[in-house]
């Protein structure tokens, strides 16, 4: 579900902030031992898939993500390697999505979701059924109780496994395998429901 381009183009428009060279001379304090634009180039598609399935809408993805990047470039320092990178990551990503979501509430606009396009290669009964489908898991994501939808979306959809989704989340494990199996009942059941609405 990586948008068209998310993990390709875009990673190329960061915009370097002071200190980010100190912060790639002194790779050893940083997650793995990267430097500032390896992480960005590294987890940019991942924080661009979650901040979009988070609810940010596609017009604020670039300012949200550039917000998310300009926080981890200012934390680095501060990641002692305790957690995974994506775990760390994905708590700045959800504070950043729910200050976008806030923002709009306050503005008064509510903007769709927009879904990338598919790959041109795919004929176009192919495209259509893309669409259809990431209209569906978006419409479902916005749905859902946003606890489990934060397990969801990292082990549904980024193929976290549960201690890690639950490390993320700084919740016990076992109520991260909870909350994915309820999650998980509640998209099985609105999959039965669009199929009936299909054949109805």
């Amino acid at each position: 579900m990586e948008p068209e381009g998310a993990g390709r183009s875009r990673p190329g428009r960061l915009v370097r902030s002071e200190g980010a060279t100190a912060i790639d001379r002194a790779a050893s304090g940083s997650p793995g031992g990267l430097g500032f634009e390896d992480l960005y180039a590294e987890h940019f598609p991942f924080v661009w898939r979650c901040l979009k399935s988070l609810g940010v809408p596609v017009t604020g993805l670039d300012d949200a993500a550039q917000e998310v990047f300009v926080t981890l470039h200012r934390r680095l320092s501060t990641f002692r390697g305790e957690s995974a990178v994506r775990s760390w990551l994905y708590g700045i990503v959800r504070n950043v999505a729910a200050n976008q979501r806030r923002a709009l509430k306050r503005k008064g606009r509510h903007e769709k979701l927009e879904t990338e396009p598919a790959s041109p290669d795919a004929g176009p009964q192919e495209l259509a059924q893309d669409r259809e489908a990431a209209e569906f898991v978006s419409e479902f994501l916005q749905r859902l109780d946003e606890k489990k939808r934060d397990v969801f979306l990292l082990a549904a959809l980024e193929q976290m496994s549960v201690p890690e989704v639950a490390e993320a989340l700084s919740i016990p494990l076992a109520t991260a395998y909870t909350r994915y199996r309820n999650a998980r009942l509640e998209f099985q059941r609105a999959l039965a429901r669009r199929g009936a609405s299909r054949d109805g």
